[in-house]
């Protein structure tokens, strides 16, 4: 069949949780466009994230590999340099790589030295930029990010007649309360002020067009389009129309129990106890935030609309596919918490939509699938994509496609695992915890949640009889079984090595490799050359070449007339 996808379009948003579309089923909140979406395409209904946190979470999508794999272990912990990404797998195959947006990528510049390589150059800034070739970096929170001091988008504020030393706070993160006063965005009592951009010019709106812009340039080569936007993440301020929109009776209750914070695993009590935890645990707040966090994601819904009516009229639609997805979501205040430190679902179930134009697909176009899915799946997914040969030696994941095409595979995986580093928390250094013991793992297998820690009883949560994850039994009798077959699942992940990775096994069961145990007249354990020429009757394949300088010399050595 004639290859039908030729371009990607990876959109990715920041801290969305998967229950604030309407596809999803959020009450209140409609987001027609991707509901559109998801009729075109497949849902994917229990899809989770690598690590409950922006960095670690993305290079896992970048590179589909776990986060003790790749490394990056927290925000700004950077991917080392050499690590291969999204880019790397798809450059070679003709496609061309392509940021606009968030990356949250901490470029390795000590690593670069190293290696002699200049951060200016084009291998440089691929390095710097996950693999991708940056059209427009933006990472937001300017220029507290550490990224681009002087970023486009503060120019192009300025450029409007929105100036100041940083138009990025002032206007698209400020608000004027009844006073005429500017209040910040980063203070949450203020979220229910409209920003003062325009909604044209806000970050969103802005983000869209230079992705437009990227398409109407783009040419004949494939591309592989990485939309990352930095919403629906803090700060928690939108312009109007959209600040308007929802107000505290569209507000679902949260998802909390008094319970919870009795006699609390002690990692999750120092975790109640971060400043935003308790705030967010205050009456009113949730309030005040909630009805800004779904203006966002509207903002986002109708920016999307946007763009995909741009897309259907240059015809994009028939020969791309769009990968919706968030890098994890955001307590908002359930279970006590703010952020996105632990595993509940809040967090760590991300939204998944993929659109596949292939006819292979039209078979499951609205469907919900109900499998296990992982951050890795995506990176396999796009090299499936172009034809590229799986690569199980470097990705963790499996391509999505055989779902899309309405075949099951018949041995997809029983668990999804998740894992945090809170070295950099305040939590860990209230328990007193080494930053080498500070790691905690999560395994779950569709029903049972289990999370390990180092120097503390697990968790363990039962989301059939708990779905909302309100009773912790890790610590409960009764439950020893459940705990062990867990505890021993999530071993035999970590037991399977990942860091081989520039050997593949194809390569290793491979002749040619194998032949090389007798290149260049290497012979070990023989005992004369009639033992050599008997293991070459009986075992040939072993010995056999397609390298020319290779066989010559095993013909020679195993020639009997040699012998």
């Amino acid at each position: 069949m004639t290859q039908r996808v030729k371009n990607v379009l990876f959109i990715m948003c920041d801290q969305l949780r998967a229950d604030y579309l309407s596809c999803f089923g959020h009450p209140h909140l409609h987001t027609p466009n991707l509901d559109r979406l998801a009729s075109r395409g497949m849902i994917f209904d229990r899809a989770y994230v690598q690590s409950p946190v922006c960095g670690p979470s993305r290079m896992s999508y970048y590179t589909g590999r776990y986060v003790h794999a790749h490394g990056a272990s927290w925000n700004f912990v950077p991917i080392k340099a050499g690590e291969m990404t999204l880019g790397d797998h798809l450059r070679p195959l003709g496609v061309r790589s392509v940021l606009v947006g968030k990356t949250h990528m901490r470029a390795d510049y000590a690593g670069m030295s190293r290696l002699g390589i200049d951060p200016g150059s084009p291998i440089g800034v691929r390095i710097a930029e996950c693999g991708f070739d940056p059209y427009e970096r933006d990472d937001g929170i300017h220029p507290y990010s550490g990224h681009d001091p002087d970023p486009t988008y503060n120019r192009y504020l300025e450029a409007h007649g929105m100036g100041g030393d940083n138009p990025w706070e002032s206007w698209a993160n400020t608000g004027i309360d009844s006073e005429g006063t500017e209040r910040s965005g980063w203070f949450l009592k203020y979220s229910r002020l409209p920003a003062r951009v325009p909604d044209e010019h806000a970050e969103t709106p802005y983000i869209t067009s230079r992705a437009i812009d990227f398409m109407n340039e783009a040419g004949d080569q494939p591309w592989c389009l990485h939309l990352s936007y930095i919403k629906p993440h803090w700060p928690y301020i939108v312009p109007e129309p959209y600040a308007s929109m929802f107000g505290a009776e569209d507000v679902i209750p949260a998802v909390r129990d008094a319970g919870e914070r009795e006699d609390p695993h002690p990692v999750y009590a120092a975790m109640m106890e971060h400043r935003v935890s308790q705030t967010f645990s205050r009456d009113g707040v949730r309030e005040a935030v909630i009805p800004a966090y779904m203006g966002l994601i509207k903002q986002i819904d109708d920016q999307l609309g946007r763009l995909f009516a741009h897309m259907e009229a240059q015809g994009l639609m028939e020969n791309t596919m769009i990968v919706f997805t968030s890098d994890h979501g955001d307590y908002l205040g359930d279970h006590w918490m703010g952020e996105k430190d632990l595993f509940h679902e809040p967090v760590i179930k991300a939204p998944l939509i993929i659109y596949d134009p292939d006819p292979r697909a039209d078979a499951t176009r609205g469907t919900r699938c109900p499998a296990l899915v992982e951050a890795v799946d995506i990176a396999p997914t796009l090299l499936d994509i172009y034809g590229g040969p799986p690569v199980p030696h470097i990705m963790d994941g499996r391509s999505l496609r055989p779902w899309l095409f309405g075949q099951a595979p018949a041995d997809w995986r029983e668990h999804v695992v998740c894992e945090y580093d809170f070295a950099f928390q305040d939590s860990r250094i209230a328990l007193g915890v080494a930053p080498i013991d500070s790691w905690m793992r999560m395994i779950f297998d569709g029903r049972w949640k289990y999370v390990l820690f180092e120097g503390f009883r697990p968790m363990l949560f039962d989301l059939e009889h708990d779905p909302q994850e309100l009773r912790d039994l890790g610590g409960q009798a009764g439950y020893d079984d459940i705990k062990a077959r867990l505890h021993e699942a999530l071993f035999a992940w970590a037991r399977r090595p990942r860091q081989r990775a520039t050997v593949s096994d194809v390569a290793i069961e491979s002749v040619e490799v194998q032949a090389r145990i007798a290149e260049g007249g290497i012979l070990i354990g023989y005992w004369d050359e009639a033992d050599l020429a008997e293991a070459r009757r009986n075992f040939r394949p072993r010995f056999a070449s397609t390298n020319p300088l290779v066989q010559p010399t095993l013909d020679r050595l195993t020639d009997p007339q040699e012998c």
